[in-house]
């Protein structure tokens, strides 16, 4: 049954995690509205991907409380769809687009039961929607990158999801493809709650509505804008400079009394959780 419109999708409150002892996650409270479209951005382990699996219920915190669609994450299987940041099979696996699209209404159908004509229907039609409608006969291994993240959208999408979660989707594409992929999940957040972990400043500016900045502590207000303050605190030193391959936003010099006044914080050192 859908959440009330009204019931946040998802309710994080006053969450803990330690790996080891070492904090990954402190404190962290999150609330988001069924028409929220949210970037998760932060440095490498900063928590952002330990953060997604939580919410998906494959790691269960320390402390703090977890609803996702008004229940457990558990119970929201099957009403969730999620794009990991890595593939996690094999492509030389003999298996077509179409197939692997099917995979994704295996939460709706149940384990070990056939799938039927409609199951079918909404792979081919989660296929059209991402603009690989022609190729559903084709090898997954023969795919480019930008086709193989749309097919895995289109995967998670089959089951028709309240929320859609998506790790890295553009961090291995390139610009182009990438801005195309980003304009397709601008028109799906009309449709459903989209959560995005992202290192792409400057598509998260120009696509999403809000932006969540996390280093084990969240920084969330509601909004896109990214301020000095903000990324400061996220990224524990002034920041002047965000860059992924190229400058997306210069902010105001600081000055040099700081060690690293003028850092420039990349994201091509990987992409970590």
């Amino acid at each position: 049954m859908s959440v009330p419109s009204s019931s946040p999708v998802i309710e994080l409150s006053d969450i803990w995690l330690s790996y080891h002892d070492v904090p990954v996650l402190e404190s962290v409270d999150l609330s988001l509205a069924r028409d929220d479209y949210v970037a998760i951005l932060g440095p490498n382990g900063s928590g952002k991907t330990t953060l997604l699996k939580i919410m998906l219920g494959l790691i269960e915190p320390d402390r703090g409380t977890v609803k996702v669609l008004g229940g457990s994450p558990q119970s929201a299987r099957g009403r969730v769809g999620y794009v990991p940041q890595r593939f996690n099979f094999d492509l030389g696996f003999p298996i077509t687009v179409s197939e692997l699209v099917l995979m994704g209404r295996l939460h709706v159908r149940g384990p070990g039961r056939r799938f039927r004509r409609e199951d079918h229907d909404q792979a081919a039609s989660m296929l059209e929607r991402v603009d690989l409608g022609k190729l559903g006969h084709r090898q997954i291994g023969t795919l480019s990158g930008g086709q193989l993240q749309r097919a895995l959208i289109a995967r998670a999408l089959a089951a028709s999801p309240e929320l859609l979660l998506m790790d890295e989707p553009t961090a291995s594409l390139d610009e182009r493809i990438g801005r195309s992929l980003w304009e397709l999940l601008e028109e799906l957040s009309h449709e459903m709650t989209v959560v995005i972990v992202s290192h792409d400043v400057g598509a998260i500016s120009r696509y999403v509505r809000s932006v969540a900045c996390l280093n084990v502590r969240m920084h969330y207000h509601k909004s896109k804008e990214l301020t000095a303050e903000v990324l400061e605190a996220t990224y524990g030193c002034p920041v002047d400079l965000l860059a992924h391959g190229h400058p997306h936003r210069v902010l105001d010099s600081h000055g040099h009394e700081h060690p690293h006044a003028g850092h420039a914080a990349t994201d091509d050192e990987g992409h970590g959780g």
